[in-house]
């Protein structure tokens, strides 16, 4: 009996969630396409009816988090970056890879990957610069982008760093150290309005 639409959208929503997880957790290299479908609980035979290859999947989980990153902070990463940063840099984001920032967690694994996943990752990166550049603090637009820039690229740097660190209490140092920096540099909440709890994931 032949599936429907519906039943093989729902395989590849799982498919991507999966993918998208676990490779944030342990990287693009740290994965099999058999160990996506496993914990997707689906066949590993299906695979090729949803994804050319494992690089088309990629470019696509990454895709699909980026695009579940965007709608949690519709409401709010555009309206307040300062509450997005006080958000993003935290021990619970940290500790959840899995669930948290693609920038931080495979930047440089996709900065070596298919053009495909890069060029999806590029316009992420854009986006959320445009989302953040109205409340960033500057005396024009030029400025206020700057700061957008290097607010956005301090956080991901830091979480980064915070997750190598194999001494916890430096690790928490880095992200506070980060956000004191970055509060000094201008970045207050309240800036904007917050229309709802800033969520990390994704990045735009």
């Amino acid at each position: 009996m032949r599936r429907s639409r519906t039943e093989k959208d729902e395989s590849r929503r799982q498919i991507l969630a999966a993918a998208a997880r676990l490779f944030r957790e342990r990287g693009v290299d740290g994965v099999t396409v058999a160990e996506v479908m496993q914990a997707a609980k689906l066949t590993h035979g299906g695979f090729y009816r949803h994804f050319a290859d494992k690089d088309d999947l990629v470019a696509r989980a990454v895709a699909s988090a980026l695009e579940d990153g965007r709608e949690g902070n519709a409401g709010s990463a555009g309206q307040n970056l300062a509450a997005f940063a006080a958000s993003y840099l935290t021990e619970k984001h940290r500790d959840n890879a899995g669930s948290g920032c693609v920038f931080a967690s495979l930047g440089p694994e996709l900065a070596r990957g298919s053009a495909p996943a890069r060029h999806v990752t590029t316009e992420a990166i854009q986006r959320t610069i445009e989302a953040f550049a109205p409340t960033a603090p500057g005396r024009n637009d030029a400025e206020r982008r700057e700061a957008a820039i290097g607010t956005w690229a301090a956080m991901v740097g830091a979480l980064v760093l915070s997750r190598l660190s194999d001494d916890r209490a430096f690790a928490q140092e880095v992200l506070d150290a980060t956000h004191a920096w970055l509060t000094r540099q201008g970045l207050r909440e309240g800036d904007g309005d917050v229309g709802v709890e800033p969520n990390p994931s994704g990045g735009g």
